[in-house]
């Protein structure tokens, strides 16, 4: 599998990036020392794909599997791109505060602790539908690793088309969201004049 091996912290100062938006509260006290040169308009779309891959942990082909989704279904694309991503399974286990950030939601989806309506699911890119529920598996729920995880995300804000309990280590999906109700800083207008190129 392919993995980007750059530090994170080096990446979100290279992409204008809070690494809040990751899960990660560290700051970075350096500034990138870039000279003040106009970039193209090919530059302003590419960095914005670039954006919504890192932060989501999805690699190229899968990215652009997504778009070509998005593009087949009803509305506007961008924002169905955005809803695509926001519902990966890996992303709803993230925001339900059962993992600190995204790539450790990844791994606890992958070493099998995730079941979904009731039924095992160790796919990340597993995509949740309207109604369906979300829970750590009951052997798991009791490891140290639950009850550290907790006391990071216990104060973080839940979106509103989630329904989490926290205690119980299990949530629902009430809706998918809309693009009012996904927080990343992402123009997915300029991803998608960069496909339809």
């Amino acid at each position: 599998m392919a993995v980007n091996r750059v530090p994170v912290l080096k990446r979100c100062r290279s992409l204008g990036l809070d690494p809040i938006y990751l899960g990660i509260d560290k700051k970075s006290n350096r500034q990138l020392k870039r000279a003040n040169r106009k970039v193209s308009e090919y530059g302003l779309q590419l960095k914005e794909k670039q954006k919504a891959k890192f932060i989501y942990g999805v690699l190229e082909k899968p990215f652009h599997n997504y778009y070509l989704k998005a593009d087949r279904m009803k509305g506007m694309t961008g924002e169905n791109l955005m809803t695509i991503l926001e519902s990966r399974l890996d992303n709803v286990v993230f925001r339900l505060g059962l993992a600190r950030t995204r790539k450790e939601a990844r791994q606890i989806v992958g070493h099998k602790h995730v079941l979904v309506n009731g039924k095992q699911v160790k796919v990340p890119s597993y995509l949740v539908k309207a109604g369906d529920t979300i829970e750590i598996k009951e052997k798991c729920k009791s490891s140290q690793r639950y009850k550290d995880i907790l006391e990071v995300t216990g104060g973080r804000l839940v979106p509103e088309w989630l329904d989490a309990d926290q205690e119980n280590l299990k949530g629902t999906v009430k809706e998918l969201p809309n693009r009012e109700a996904i927080d990343v800083p992402v123009n997915e207008m300029l991803i998608v004049e960069l496909y339809s190129k």
